[in-house]
């Protein structure tokens, strides 16, 4: 039987002060993959999956087995955020499921970091992807149209006239992207498989195949984490979406279960292509999967061809990300806006499209001024023997990667507290615990050995954090308060 949820808290704003949209199931659930991006994380996430990392530890070939490990806590969280999903219908839904959970002022503290650190990730992409493209182009064809600031800032152009123009657009923009670039790496994946035949081995699941031992295997966990980032954003959505109780949990219940199958597989695939040697996949640790993606000369399972696609999906995965990471982020600024936990012009709808103008803009300055900083102040965030570019997107996702895990560990703390009334008590403890214990150990993972100035962009959002308590302190009196669902009658 459905939960039943209060009145006050499942109906939707006037429609004066909210979103205008009517999106569907896979509108809602295309934001969530988008944002995830399975195709570009599974690409450069692998190496530290298996211990080439700042700290050197990590599962080595076992690294499938640390995905696996990694999905039973964040559906732990899913369950939680699914949860919370069905009572409380709001755009800025993450925050105020903490709120339940903690109080009004962490919970707009949190909303405040999470926004912070979710934007963060925007910025993090949008000098990322002109680089790539500019790179890319230089080393495959010896053409270089743009410098690498003229393609950031076409991307930022296109990006923001894609937000603009409704919610709908940017959701089927993620879809047809995302789903074009999950089929091909899919087919690739499953054809460095079958090529292997006997060379296939469940080694990749054995923790006595880990390097580290469970030490190593545990480690990696906190990267798999990483490979979830965003799963929960279609509940950003909620105001928006045709019968939220229902589709938003489903979306994100189902895009954690899609992206844990595919993070699963395409690990497996990789790790199995270098022959589970671990010398192989550090040789190859700045591209694993374009490496193979090359010709079998090159040590690879395709051609020069099959490794050019390959760069252009994670292109295409990458934009997906950039579009799903930039609609959560103007719903969120939007959402704080109208909670009088940020300037009230921010949460200014479009006239003409009913999308947050206010919010799309300050996003929009937010990254013209990191695209700035990266290309005329590159030495504030360098990184030895990487572009400035790549230093600047290491950084800007350290913050935002970190502001996540912090947001998910509180979420994770305040569960048995905000879903009390549950009636499956034992489930909302269980829930909890795992997820406390998945993302403690994230955010651990995020400063343990990691190496000057990175470490700063971790530091930078607990300073951060500790300046949005404080101001959720003086303005708390001010802010609207998020209603507390009723008490449910059946799980």
């Amino acid at each position: 039987m459905p939960h039943a949820a209060s009145p006050a808290a499942s109906q939707p704003a006037p429609p004066s002060t909210s979103p205008t949209a009517r999106l569907s199931l896979i509108d809602v659930v295309a934001q969530s993959i988008g944002f995830m991006g399975p195709v570009f994380a599974v690409s450069i996430l692998l190496p530290q999956l298996v211990g080439q990392n700042n700290a050197g530890k990590g599962a080595g070939v076992a690294a499938p087995l640390a995905v696996l490990i990694a999905t039973v806590g964040m559906l732990a969280l899913a369950w939680i955020v699914a949860t919370y999903a069905r009572r409380v219908h709001h755009a800025g839904s993450l925050y105020n499921y903490v709120t339940l959970g903690l109080g009004t002022r962490t919970g707009a503290a949190t909303g405040l970091l999470y926004y912070a650190g979710i934007i963060a990730l925007g910025a993090a992409i949008a000098v990322l992807i002109g680089g790539y493209v500019h790179d890319n182009l230089q080393a495959e064809f010896d053409v270089t149209p743009l410098p690498i600031w003229g393609w950031q800032l076409l991307f930022l152009a296109a990006l923001l006239a894609v937000v603009y123009f409704g919610v709908q657009l940017s959701t089927r923009t993620q879809l047809v992207l995302a789903l074009v670039s999950l089929l091909v790496l899919l087919v690739f994946f499953v054809n460095v498989i079958i090529q292997l035949g006997s060379d296939n081995s469940l080694t990749a699941f054995r923790p006595s195949s880990a390097r580290d031992g469970w030490g190593g295997i545990l480690f990696a966990v906190l990267y798999g984490v990483l490979l979830f980032t965003g799963f929960e954003t279609a509940a950003n959505l909620a105001e928006e979406t045709d019968n939220p109780g229902r589709h938003i949990p489903r979306a994100v219940l189902s895009s954690v279960l899609i992206a844990a199958v595919f993070f699963t597989l395409g690990t497996y695939a990789q790790v199995a292509g270098f022959h589970f040697d671990l010398g192989a996949m550090a040789k190859a640790s700045g591209a694993p999967l374009i490496t193979l993606g090359g010709p079998d000369s090159a040590g690879g399972y395709g051609s020069q061809a099959v490794a050019r696609l390959l760069e252009l999906v994670v292109l295409l995965d990458m934009i997906a990300v950039y579009i799903g990471v930039s609609v959560a982020a103007t719903r969120g600024v939007f959402a704080l806006a109208r909670d009088r936990w940020l300037p009230r012009p921010l949460a200014t709808l479009s006239p003409r499209t009913g999308t947050p103008v206010g919010a799309t803009a300050l996003v929009g300055v937010v990254y013209l001024a990191v695209i700035g900083i990266s290309n005329w102040f590159p030495k504030l965030v360098a990184l030895p023997g990487v572009p400035g570019y790549f230093s600047m997107f290491s950084w800007a996702s350290t913050f935002g990667s970190f502001s996540l895990a912090v947001t998910y560990l509180l979420l994770a703390v305040g569960g048995p507290r905000g879903l009390r009334d549950h009636p499956r008590r034992a489930a909302v403890y269980t829930a909890s615990a795992i997820g406390l214990v998945t993302t403690a150990g994230a955010v651990f993972g995020a400063l343990y050995k990691v190496p000057h100035p990175t470490v700063y962009a971790a530091y930078a959002a607990l300073a951060w954090f500790a300046v949005a308590l404080l101001l959720a302190v003086l303005l708390g009196g001010n802010s609207r308060r998020v209603p507390t669902p009723t008490p449910q009658t059946a799980s």
